[in-house]
């Protein structure tokens, strides 16, 4: 098992940095930029990524991501993401809480030198946005470094892979940090940087290489 992991890895290694490296472009691309970043987490739990990327599409061409009602973003999301209403509302609650000045509030708080503080502020601040949505929204931000997204597809593979013994049943705060600790010392045996991982196990799965 040990093997066929960093086989994979070998042979998607370069794939997986080119990806990394247009997240960290994107998070230079400004307050906008971020938001639609920022969205695009709040739409995933428990629904799919590609899905998600869709419908954020969507709501732009549209013209409501910016200037849609939580009503009018609710009928745009509902064939494609699942609690459409309520991350109608998060969208909604989130665009007015961070987009005075073009987001500048976002941007101030997604590049605070410490990345665990920000997720922290995330996390307290953006409803709708737990531990695994605000580590989403750094890496897809090139601020990944260090954070896990701990998804059931990651913690799916951590247990494969022995990192972990058992799926936890719920990620309270503490379980989340000592899941991600363990996440940290799995990468560092296998060389394999916590970023490049997610992406790999998601690969795997899927195919593809995405977000």
């Amino acid at each position: 098992m040990r093997s066929s992991l960093a086989e994979s890895y070998r042979k998607r290694k370069k794939q997986i940095q080119a990806r990394l490296d247009l997240f960290k472009r994107a998070g230079k691309m400004g307050g906008k930029r971020l938001f639609e970043e920022l969205a695009f987490c709040l739409l995933t739990p428990q629904s799919k990524a590609l899905s998600c990327d869709s419908a954020l599409k969507e709501l732009k061409r549209r013209g409501l991501l910016y200037g849609g009602s939580a009503e009018e973003i609710a009928a745009a999301l509902a064939k494609k993401v699942r609690f459409h209403n309520k991350k109608a509302e998060y969208l909604v609650l989130a665009r007015e809480s961070l987009g005075q000045g073009f987001f500048r509030k976002l941007e101030e708080i997604s590049f605070l030198p410490d990345s665990m503080q920000a997720r922290e502020w995330l996390v307290k601040n953006v409803k709708g946005m737990g531990w695994k949505e605000a580590s989403h929204y750094l890496r897809n931000i090139g601020r990944g470094d260090g954070i896990a997204i701990l998804d059931r597809h990651i913690l799916k593979n951590l247990k494969k892979h022995n990192a972990i013994r058992s799926m936890p049943k719920t990620l309270t705060a503490k379980k989340y940090l000592l899941i991600e600790k363990k996440m940290e010392e799995f990468c560092r045996k296998r060389r394999i940087p916590m970023a490049h991982l997610d992406l790999l196990f998601w690969s795997e799965e899927t195919g593809k290489v995405f977000k």
